[in-house]
């Protein structure tokens, strides 16, 4: 069966809500993951579709009380055709966010998992803040970093001249009640999760810690813009660990079918358990 793009869905962790909210969609070359075989790919049919792997684009809306908090901005207005490479179009996260019940000017704080142009996309409409009444937080290090290399593929250009309105978030930072930060460096200097806790239950929004479910069983599979991908790969395979078959929801923004699931093994391998949507 085909992968499709991650819909609207949404959870709850105890008292807290999460909404996946979708922006768009990217269909990308293989090669995006170098060195990976057509017998790999093989194996993760399911997260393809007419021989490209399908990768969902999106944010998170986390409602603690009367804290509404966005963790990533999706890509905007866009779309993208590299021939040979991939394919994107993006645009719905604002008729997403109205679809789950919140407006721009309702947001409290935004939280950029990283600054890759798929995650920032909706920082800025008519040249001013969308999220207006929000503090935008991006991890230590993450502004210098795109400052540096503005050049780049998937660098968030156009957001950059807003950069000196956001702040440095600090490794575990409570935004709201049962809501934290946690620093994941590797994707990008600055990486950043974020986990939700309420009650006896537990969500972690992974950001780029992992790309696709196939890096659950495919632990050397790794991802073209990973700024260090020794790094990557060392935090992906802690916190996957960590959450195996510990019954927490993870939300996994670029997974297709769901952006909910949870990781767990059996028959000696790891594998995804998606949640709906």
């Amino acid at each position: 069966m085909s992968a499709t793009p991650a819909p609207l869905h949404s959870r709850t962790v105890g008292g807290i809500r999460i909404t996946y909210l979708p922006d768009g969609v990217a269909n990308f070359s293989y090669d995006v993951f170098p060195g990976s075989s057509l017998e790999c790919w093989a194996r993760h049919a399911s997260q393809t579709s007419d021989g490209r792997w399908v990768c969902s684009i999106g944010g998170f809306l986390i409602e603690s009380g009367d804290q509404k908090i966005l963790v990533d901005l999706g890509f905007g207005n866009t779309e993208l055709e590299v021939e040979g490479f991939v394919s994107a179009k993006s645009g719905n996260l604002l008729t997403s966010l109205g679809a789950a019940g919140a407006t721009p000017a309702g947001i409290d704080t935004v939280v950029y998992t990283h600054m890759h142009a798929d995650h920032t996309g909706w920082t800025v409409t008519d040249n001013a803040l969308t999220f207006g009444n929000a503090r935008h937080l991006a991890g230590p290090g993450e502004v210098e970093h795109w400052l540096a290399h503005a050049d780049e593929s998937f660098a968030p250009a156009q957001q950059l001249p807003f950069t000196s309105q956001f702040e440095v978030s600090t490794d575990g930072e409570t935004l709201a009640p049962g809501v934290e930060i946690i620093h994941a460096s590797g994707h990008t200097p600055g990486h950043q999760c974020v986990v939700v806790s309420s009650g006896t239950e537990r969500a972690v929004i992974l950001g780029d810690t992992i790309h696709t479910s196939a890096q659950l069983e495919e632990p050397d599979l790794t991802f073209m813009f990973d700024v260090d991908p020794v790094a990557a790969r060392q935090w992906r395979e802690d916190i996957l660990t960590k959450l195996q078959d510990t019954g927490t929801t993870v939300g996994a923004c670029h997974f297709s079918g769901s952006a909910f699931g949870r990781v767990m093994t059996g028959q000696g391998r790891r594998f995804w358990a998606s949640l709906g949507g």
